[in-house]
């Protein structure tokens, strides 16, 4: 982190992303793609490159360096991929369900009463969610920093108040409104709203309001069955294809105006907070909950059967808390507009002021002080006062007609398919984590990255293509590179593995080899001289150009490559139990994971795949390749080492220290710099938040007065709000 208050401070730091020239990426990607293809296919990959290097490739590596050029003296994009990449999002007319939006699993809360009940937890985590939103309104949130080095913060603008809409005949579109301050919630496929922060970005609602506000709705919600909730369950239309979702959306906005504000009134909503009527009963349900919602049919007597399950309790389209009838909490986000590493600092915080409010409530009794010896998190005003008639809870009513009625219903039908078509297996490793790795002088990330590779490699017996993202936010409007991990080095590993004559130190010799290799590639990506954003780009620049894609992009090599049977990331730290997402190929396996100190977690999904056979042989996996490595039993007391001593230690081990750099930043340093990298001038400074970038579109805000006469009001249970505005805290 850094000292300075205002979360977008360091943005005029930044430099742009740079672009790599041609020749680099056409001779790094022979080297990447030269794992998965046969002798006579790497020949016909060789001729292929030497083609686009001297035909299509110039030109359009030209018509890049000048769109770059454009956006950058213009100020109206961050770098020359961010456009296109942002449509890679928008574009596609697939559902966002299992195959876009992520999701994490948070671990229990620190008040174990607490962490069990459900509106308990749900107050809990919104009320520190909603302090976080004030803060970031205000420019408050500390700006992230990787080992002093800058992050981008831009992101940080889409995560409140921000909605992924659909669009008739164009791609979609992320709406933020900027004023955004109510939240809307999710119970029995029902709708509410409350007011959550004043005029001045204030929070107008404490713990205790909230949990009275969410006992008032669930009285409300649970007056009705789920066989006829389910009826009118309009979230599920976010699991829609693109195209059908704004067809039936711009049916439902122009059947009447009533429907319009409804839908703004979600479009505006800070976030989502989904109420479960669902007690998952494993971790691996807890998982597949949190990924798509639970699959629960059942039958009324007449035998006309409903989905019961929590799979329509949701709204795609935007950042989801979900909390479970047994307390259990986890997020959903859009993944449009925000990153991993976006949705976790957000995570990390708010779950970090629940601790810290759970060490007040038991040291405020023994110091006098106001925090109990441990000041917030998070720091926000709430002033009681500032709203006192608007947070009192409304329901949202739709007014349907027959054919979104059907089209509810068919929304869900399709939406069951795909979830009982689909599998999601945990897998909790404790027979050792990143300590272990690091005493040996690995990456634990390459480590973990080579786990599953060999994994699939004793089940297969093939060599696939990995993905890995890498952090890219060092630069302005950075996102992430790809990295592929099926390295030669990688393959050399997984063969020798299977030898049965090679010995146990070739296998280790190999192992150390891989990852020292994976984690160099890594530093490249992270430093901004990956291959697989620029080449898409050139891809995208001939396209926006009216040019015919080049016949490299339709080769055999480049469909390998981007045909992902392995897609993974890393993600967490120790507010998360689990992190995962669904496949990007329907061969394939979507593969979140996170490494403790002392454990290795694994959140792995499929279609149609044997997905818990292959989560036992990454077991497995893990076991043989621990008995390889040095046991930390065996580890003995150095005694004093003198000062040459220390120089020659550090000179063995530099390779390893300056290789090691995971997605998400953790580990030691890398050499370069994102600030002296040539042609990576920094934008113009900007001061405050400033606009929107190019990507996003502003939405129009619902007034406060708007807010307070629309709806239904919930009344909340007897005893509820007392004496609002008697006091004013920080």
């Amino acid at each position: 982190h850094t000292t300075s208050k205002s979360t977008y401070a360091n943005q005029g730091k930044l430099a742009r992303l740079p672009l790599p020239s041609l020749e680099e990426t056409l001779d790094r990607f022979l080297t990447t793609v030269s794992p998965l293809l046969t002798p006579q296919e790497k020949d016909t990959c060789i001729a292929e490159v030497d083609n686009f290097r001297h035909t299509d490739g110039p030109k359009l590596q030209q018509l890049l360096m000048e769109y770059d050029q454009q956006g950058k003296s213009e100020g109206t994009l961050g770098s020359f991929v961010e456009e296109f990449w942002s449509d890679a999002y928008l574009a596609p007319d697939s559902s966002v369900v299992m195959n876009l939006n992520p999701f994490f699993v948070l671990e229990d809360g620190p008040d174990n009463n607490r962490s069990k009940d459900q509106c308990g937890r749900a107050a809990s985590l919104t009320f520190s969610a909603i302090k976080f939103a004030s803060s970031l309104k205000k420019e408050a949130i500390v700006p992230d920093e990787f080992r002093g080095r800058p992050l981008c913060m831009d992101q940080f603008r889409a995560l409140f108040g921000a909605s992924r809409v659909p669009k008739i005949g164009e791609r979609d579109a992320v709406e933020v409104d900027p004023e955004s301050s109510h939240v809307v919630v999710l119970q029995n496929n029902q709708m509410y709203f409350f007011q959550a922060l004043g005029e001045d970005g204030s929070v107008c609602v404490n713990e205790q309001d909230i949990l009275e506000i969410l006992a008032a709705i669930k009285a409300d919600a649970t007056l009705q069955p789920p066989d006829i909730t389910s009826r009118n369950s309009l979230g599920v239309l976010t699991t829609l294809p693109r195209k059908e979702w704004a067809a039936a959306r711009n049916e439902i906005v122009s059947t009447s105006k009533h429907n319009e504000t409804a839908l703004e009134v979600i479009d505006g909503a800070l976030f989502v907070l989904v109420i479960d009527d669902v007690k998952p009963k494993d971790i691996h349900e807890a998982a597949a909950n949190m990924l798509h919602g639970t699959y629960d049919l059942r039958s009324r007597d007449n035998l006309i059967d409903y989905q019961a399950g929590s799979c329509c309790n949701r709204w795609y389209d935007k950042l989801q808390l979900i909390v479970c009838s047994d307390g259990r909490a986890g997020i959903n986000f859009e993944h449009s507009a925000i990153d991993g590493h976006t949705a976790l600092r957000l995570v990390s915080d708010i779950f970090a002021d629940n601790v810290v409010q759970f060490a007040q409530s038991i040291t405020k009794t023994i110091y006098s002080n106001h925090d109990g010896m441990f000041p917030s998190i998070i720091q926000a005003d709430v002033k009681r006062a500032s709203c006192t008639n608007s947070v009192i809870p409304k329901k949202l009513s739709f007014e349907l007609p027959q054919k979104i009625l059907d089209k509810i219903y068919f929304a869900e039908t399709t939406l069951s398919d795909q979830i009982v078509a689909s599998e999601t297996y945990v897998l909790e490793f404790t027979g050792y984590g990143k300590t272990l790795i690091v005493q040996n002088k690995m990456s634990p990330d390459s480590f973990v990255q080579l786990s599953m590779q060999l994994a699939h490699f004793r089940l297969y017996g093939k060599i696939v293509s990995q993905y890995e993202p890498v952090l890219t936010k060092g630069f302005y409007h950075g996102r992430t590179e790809a990295m592929r991990t099926a390295t030669e080095k990688a393959a050399t590993f997984c063969k020798t593995w299977m030898d049965p004559y090679a010995t146990n130190e070739k296998k280790l010799e190999t192992l150390r080899e891989a990852t020292v290799y994976h984690s160099a590639r890594i530093k490249d990506a992270l430093t901004g001289k990956g291959i697989e954003r620029h080449l898409f780009a050139l891809k995208c620049i001939a396209d926006k150009n009216n040019i015919a894609t080049p016949a490299f992009f339709s080769s055999e090599a480049y469909s390998k490559l981007n045909h992902t049977i392995l897609s993974t990331s890393n993600c967490g730290n120790p507010s998360l139990r689990l992190f995962g997402f669904g496949p990007v190929v329907q061969d394939g396996f979507g593969i979140g994971y996170i490494i403790r100190d002392n454990g290795l977690n694994y959140s792995i999904s499929s279609k149609h795949r044997q997905t818990e056979r292959f989560a036992h042989t990454l077991k497995q996996t893990l076991i043989d390749m621990g008995k390889l490595i040095q046991p930390m039993s065996s580890l003995k007391v150095e005694f004093s080492r003198t000062g040459k001593q220390n120089v020659e230690k550090d000179n063995a081990t530099t390779e390893y220290l300056e290789a090691y750099s995971d997605t998400y930043g953790e580990g030691p340093d890398s050499s370069a710099s994102f600030e002296t990298l040539s042609g990576t001038t920094p934008p113009r400074p900007r001061t405050s938040s400033g606009g929107f970038a190019r990507v996003l579109h502003k939405q129009n805000s619902i007034s406060l007065m708007r807010l307070t006469s629309f709806g239904e009001n919930i009344t909340p249970r007897e005893g509820g709000r007392k004496k609002l505005g008697e006091n004013v805290e920080k």
